[in-house]
């Protein structure tokens, strides 16, 4: 099911704004409120407040929808806006929702009505209502009909949502078109360079544009716009410029055809939507509702995290960042979540660099996308065998983002299978903290002696922690003589009295170290990378 503000979310600004949130109910129902016929909703309806025409006939809405257990009402801006109304909503706990001056009742019933189907049927398409994919094709048939000349339906970002027949009478750009599903690339920089997709984002008008290179027919395009969003275009390609009267005519089928691209997009939403929320629950260990995830595909799994997208307002528009990066490179249902503050991808193990979604072919984006921006970091988890495993791999994934982030570890990939060394290092370091005390042993000694005497006793040490059997790499780290090494080394023996012959006592003496600041500095890990500024020297 949906919530109310998830609904107006996925419908979009365009039509319907949040004005309060309510406590959260979901919608059952849809109702036109008739107060004079005693209908004003029952428990889980949303109730469409049709024709009140002030504030005091919405305030006895209110009270009569929150006494029979609405979840929220749909009303004009005048009373959606009242301070009076919205309190009173607040008290029942119901949202309250403001219509767009310029939608229409209608079809606001016929869009919330397909929503709350959509949200009912969780076996649906994954891309939302068949027939409203449907209607786009018979829509892309009337315009050719209108214009006498084929016709596709493409949405803001040049993918083509619908097409109409006679397409053999196109050029063979239109035919890439509607192979690939999306305008190709010299054509987009064609029309761009003729500023078609700025006229189209701005505009209501219509757009001629004369014919292009290897022989591109003309292009009549008329934007497809609600509440002044604009939702895509309508692209005929013409033999030459159009009578206005038919330009007229597909205008009006333009706006028609706004209708219908609220929905579709509204359900594709909602239906991401639902699966992000069955993978949150998956990564989190939740119990998935449905037990048997049909949109998972086979496994085994990693989960990878998806670092660095520096956009603003919370995890929300980091999500839509990385799909948009992951559909980009051709993932064209990106398995996203956002968890914790961190937007979580699960790919495939199946190897093959090719597939979108497996974990290879996430290793050549992270490659592609660090060339663009360098503080772009995709972080893999390790190898979950079954669903139960994956908030493990997260996890993993999770623990990678913080020693990025702390400069532990370097980019645009890392991968736990290669880093496993210095996350084991780093969790040891993690258990040993020096505001509890170092349990004894030659460092407070070592520490007390540098204090004293302007020494670098524990440098030294940290040095030939670093470089065993080694003498002359410890000197260089140093920038020392051999000889004053083991100078040194005499008197670590003389002050601090450590038998440092014990490999249990060298291991604990790195551990102290790294709690100290003295990191290890000399075998750094694969894909670890060097040392970030700021970091403590050895």
């Amino acid at each position: 099911m949906i919530t109310v503000g998830a609904l107006v979310e996925a419908v979009g600004s365009a039509v319907l704004r949040l004005v309060s949130p309510g406590d959260g109910r979901q919608v059952d129902d849809v109702t036109l409120a008739e107060p004079d016929s005693d209908i004003v909703g029952t428990a889980g309806d949303l109730v469409l407040g049709v024709g009140l025409t002030g504030p005091e006939r919405a305030l006895d809405l209110v009270e009569r929808s929150g006494r029979a257990g609405a979840c929220g009402l749909v009303l004009r801006a005048e009373p959606a806006q009242d301070p009076r109304v919205v309190t009173l909503a607040r008290g029942f706990g119901l949202a309250v929702v403001e219509l767009a001056a310029h939608a229409s009742w209608a079809h606001v019933v016929w869009i919330l009505r397909g929503m709350i189907d959509r949200a009912a049927a969780p076996q649906s398409p994954a891309l939302g209502d068949v027939g409203v994919h449907g209607e786009l094709f018979a829509l892309a048939d009337a315009a050719a009909a209108i214009v006498d000349a084929p016709v596709t339906i493409e949405d803001a970002r040049s993918r083509v949502l619908a097409y109409s027949s006679r397409q053999d009478l196109a050029d063979p750009a239109r035919i890439s078109t509607i192979v690939g599903r999306k305008v190709p690339e010299h054509l987009i920089s064609h029309f761009r360079a003729r500023g078609v997709f700025r006229k189209l984002a701005r505009s209501d008008e219509p757009v001629y544009v004369p014919s292009g290179p290897g022989g591109t027919l003309p292009r009549l395009v008329v934007p497809v716009r609600a509440g002044g969003e604009w939702l895509g275009s309508i692209w005929a390609a013409v033999p030459g410029p159009v009578e206005q009267a038919r330009i007229d005519e597909l205008v009006r089928a333009a706006s028609v055809l706004a209708l219908h691209l609220l929905r579709l997009r509204a359900q594709v939403d909602l239906a991401r939507r639902a699966t992000t929320d069955e993978l949150r629950a998956l990564l989190l260990e939740a119990r998935s509702a449905g037990g048997q995830e049909t949109w998972l595909p086979e496994g085994p799994w990693r989960v990878a995290g998806l670092l660095g997208a520096s956009v603003g307002g919370g995890p929300r528009p980091q999500l839509d960042l990385w799909e948009t990066i992951t559909r980009r490179f051709g993932w064209q249902q990106p398995l996203l979540a956002d968890v914790e503050g961190l937007v979580l991808a699960v790919v495939t193990t199946d190897g093959d660099a090719a597939r979108a979604g497996s974990v290879d072919w996430m290793r050549s984006l992270a490659a592609s996308v660090s060339q663009r921006d360098p503080e772009l970091t995709v972080t893999i988890g390790g190898v979950a065998a079954d669903r139960s495993e994956l908030a493990r791999s997260r996890n993993e994934a999770a623990e990678l983002g913080r020693l990025v982030a702390a400069g532990r570890l370097r980019g645009p990939l890392v991968d736990v299978g290669q880093v496993w060394a210095t996350v084991t290092v780093e969790r040891a370091l993690a258990a040993v903290r020096p505001e509890d005390g170092l349990l004894g042993g030659p460092l407070a000694s070592l520490i007390a002696y540098d204090r004293r005497h302007q020494g670098a006793l524990v440098r030294t040490l940290s040095a030939w922690l670093d470089h065993p059997s080694d003498p002359r790499a410890a000197a260089a780290a140093l920038h020392v003589h051999p000889n004053t090494l083991r100078h040194r080394m005499t008197r670590i023996g003389e002050v601090g009295l450590v038998d440092l012959d014990s490999p249990t006592v060298r291991l604990a003496l790195r551990l102290q170290l790294g709690a100290l600041g003295h990191r290890p500095s000399s075998r750094r890990g694969a894909g670890q990378g060097p040392l970030q500024p700021g970091q403590p020297m050895s």
